[in-house]
């Protein structure tokens, strides 16, 4: 699927098209738990559905990051505790799904930085990861979060951060690190209340900059 028909997917989906609009999980190589808490994304499109009325499937997708299907799902997600490794047509594959439109949201679930970081690169090796200010969009667009990214989990001390790949004034990849913000969509880690609502409140965020900007 390429460019256009990925705008035209997107319009669909904000009008309250019948569509095939479908969040889907990265498997990738290297050893690191991509399939873990299988139940993240069946729970966030669920309020995706309930709060803001988007035509969202109930399940998840799962696309190997080198095959072509990924052009077929205008939202990833990537995940985990270990490494990443991509091949080179792997890191092509990814790139020419941004570059025709595609989006792609990695949060960090205490482990994976150093190796997003490195195979990222390979991805796009003329363009760097760029931490966003608070008054960037993603923070405003349908739930306000005035100081950036909310904290859901203590892995580390210090703040969360968000940080981004820009193709002109397009972000293509958004990085969570130190929040694990997806952790929040799954009971099985028993957050509090309040960390759960802004986890979900925060997801919502997230895909609706995918397929608005």
């Amino acid at each position: 699927m390429g460019k256009i028909s990925l705008f035209i997917l997107f319009m669909g989906i904000l009008a309250g098209a019948d569509t095939d609009f479908q969040l889907a999980r990265v498997k990738y190589r290297g050893g690191g738990d991509w399939y873990n808490d299988p139940d993240v994304l069946p729970n966030l499109a669920a309020e995706l559905r309930k709060r803001a009325g988007v035509a969202v499937a109930p399940d998840q997708a799962v696309v190997d990051v080198g095959s072509r299907e990924i052009f077929n799902y205008p939202f990833l997600y990537l995940t985990g505790h270990g490494n990443i490794r991509l091949t080179e047509d792997e890191a092509k594959n990814l790139r020419e799904y941004l570059e025709n439109g595609g989006f792609l949201y990695a949060d960090d679930d205490y482990g994976m930085d150093e190796s997003f970081r490195r195979e990222i690169k390979k991805v796009f090796p003329d363009r760097e990861l760029v931490e966003l200010p608070f008054d960037h969009p993603i923070y405003h667009l349908f739930y306000d979060f005035p100081k950036g990214l909310p904290k859901i989990h203590e892995h580390r001390p210090g703040p969360p951060h968000g940080y981004g790949i820009f193709i002109g004034d397009r972000m293509v990849v958004y990085y969570t690190y130190n929040t694990n913000i997806s952790d929040g969509w799954t009971p099985n880690h028993n957050d509090p209340p309040e960390k759960r609502e802004a986890a979900f409140k925060m997801g919502i965020n997230i895909v609706l900059y995918s397929l608005t900007y």
